[in-house]
This record gives C-alpha cells, structure tokens and sequence, in this order.
C-alpha cells in the first residue's frame, strides 16, 4: 500500500533534486529519506532513482509516478484546508512569487493591511527576475509577465501596467532633455542583463530604441532605478514607481509608453485552500487600490 508520507518525500527528492536537500527540505534525517524512498521502490517494484557518489537520477518510473504524486499531494492540502478552514481563521504559510518592481512597491507597502486581517497568516515574498516553477513548488503563488504553459495551472491577467523613460533632474540639467525621440541617440542609457532576465518583456528599451546605447545593466529593476536616481543615463522604469519619486523626470510621456501585463498563476488543486483564497483576495485589493498609479 502507498504511504502519503513516502510520496512526500519522494516529491522532495525530485524538486531539490538529491536526498540530502530534500531531508532539510521536509526535516528529517537524511537516512530516513533513503530508507523511505527504498521502501517505495520496493512498494512500487521499480526503480525510482539511480544512485552514485554525485547524487541520484530520476527514472522513467520516477518521471511517471511524479504526476500522480503530486496530485495526491494537493488533495490533501485541499483536504486539509477545507476542513481546519471551516473552525478557525485563515492560518498558515503562502509564498508569492512576483517581479521585483511590483514586490516592492505594489505588495510590501500593503503587507500590513493583510496581517492586520489574518493575523495568523504568514506572507514569503520572493521577489524573481525568473519563472518561479510551481510544479516544484518553489511558490504557492506566482506573478508572471505573461500567461505560462498550458499545465495544471489557473492563470488571470492581474492587471495591465505601463513603464516610461525617465531620467534624474541633475542628469537633464547636464545632458539636457530630449525635446524629440531623434534626441535620444545622444544619450547613456540602463538596461537588463539580457541572459538574466526571467522574461523577455522585462527588456522594453528594444522596444522603444532598438540598439541604444548601453551605460549600465542590471538584473534588478530596483538597481536600475537607483542607477538613473545617480545620473547614470535614462531609463525605462515602471510609472507606479517612479512616477512618485520627485528625483525624476519623465522624458516624452506623450510620445513613448510601453504596455505591460501581470498574471496571476497557481497550481489548480490549490486554489481552494483558504489561505491561497485570502492571499489572492488581498492580490486583488492592492491593484484595485494602485490603479490609478499603473
């Protein structure tokens, strides 16, 4: 008979990718994992992993029990959820996955409005420049910039965004500020790390002027804010950041406005959990509050 416990930790294995991450992972001693996922090999009557002294190797069986495994792990979250959410408040532990732009200033500054709500409920915010894989459970939620493969998953958009060039006052009044977009070849400009950016709609300054001249790269947008904060050169930054920062100008707001979308995405069997619920109702209530901003 199939034990949950051991297909629990057989989901451990397969998303840290060896059994002594995926002790840490769960809190138990490595040997027990070994001996666990020795007994549902035996259980199974299949090799799940193939051993050596670099680590183990998922089999086609592992590959094939994988799905299964991973459904009766949701139903018995559901399960739970369902039941503790009927007597008790809303408990627990959800991590979101966001950009980092609207980590920091679309989720943070309300975070204390949701704790004041469920106070028993714990928020982990990672703020990525990658796709979070929710498969492996690296996220309970994530925030993405496009909708992901079709998978066991439920995607909505959240909500459109736009983002600007924008540029320090001190630059403007050294460099002068482009009055025309032909203007703008005379200036530095900051940019993404191409090869680290999750997503290619994070690069929008292809967009606006494709082969410009490049000063200063960096895979956080929080980075590159400060950068054009410093006078480094003119930046595409996201409008409900930087249109509140009296640091900056924004340069040609009639003429260049790039368009962007968050979508919201979780694992289809967690939807119902009340903590998921709660965490995606608050979601909700920050972009109704900051639309006006975005």
């Amino acid at each position: 008979m199939l034990n949950s416990d051991d297909l629990r930790l057989f989901l451990a294995v397969m998303r840290e990718g060896n059994m002594l991450a995926a002790s840490r992972r769960v809190g138990v001693d490595h040997s027990t994992v070994a001996r666990r996922i020795t007994s549902l090999e035996a259980t199974l009557g299949a090799r799940l992993f193939d051993r050596s002294p670099r680590g183990v190797t998922p089999t086609q069986a592992a590959f094939a029990l994988v799905g299964h495994a991973e459904r009766i792990e949701s139903e018995l979250l559901a399960a739970v959820g369902s039941v503790s959410g009927r007597d008790s408040e809303v408990e627990g532990t959800v991590r979101l996955a966001t950009p980092e732009a609207c980590a920091s200033y679309l989720v943070a500054p309300h975070v204390a409005a949701l704790r004041a709500r469920h106070p028993r409920l714990t928020l982990e915010l990672a703020s990525e420049s990658r796709v979070a894989s929710l498969s492996k459970r690296e996220a309970d939620i994530a925030v993405m910039l496009k909708p992901p493969p079709k998978g066991r998953l439920v995607t909505r958009k959240l909500v459109d965004y736009r983002l600007g060039l924008y540029a320090s006052r001190d630059y403007l009044a050294s460099h002068g500020e482009p009055v025309v977009r032909a203007d703008l070849n005379r200036h530095a400009f900051i940019s993404y790390i191409e090869e680290l950016a999750g997503f290619p709609e994070m690069i929008a300054l292809d967009q606006i002027l494709p082969g410009a001249p490049i000063g200063f790269r960096s895979s956080s947008s929080a980075a590159q804010h400060a950068a054009v904060v410093a006078g480094m050169g003119i930046g595409v930054l996201h409008i409900f950041a930087a249109g509140e920062d009296e640091r900056l100008v924004r340069i040609l707001p009639q003429e260049i406005e790039v368009w962007r979308s968050y979508w919201l995405v979780m694992h289809a069997d967690l939807q119902r959990l009340t903590r998921i619920r709660a965490t995606v109702d608050f979601m909700d209530e920050v972009i109704r509050t900051m639309r006006d901003r975005l």
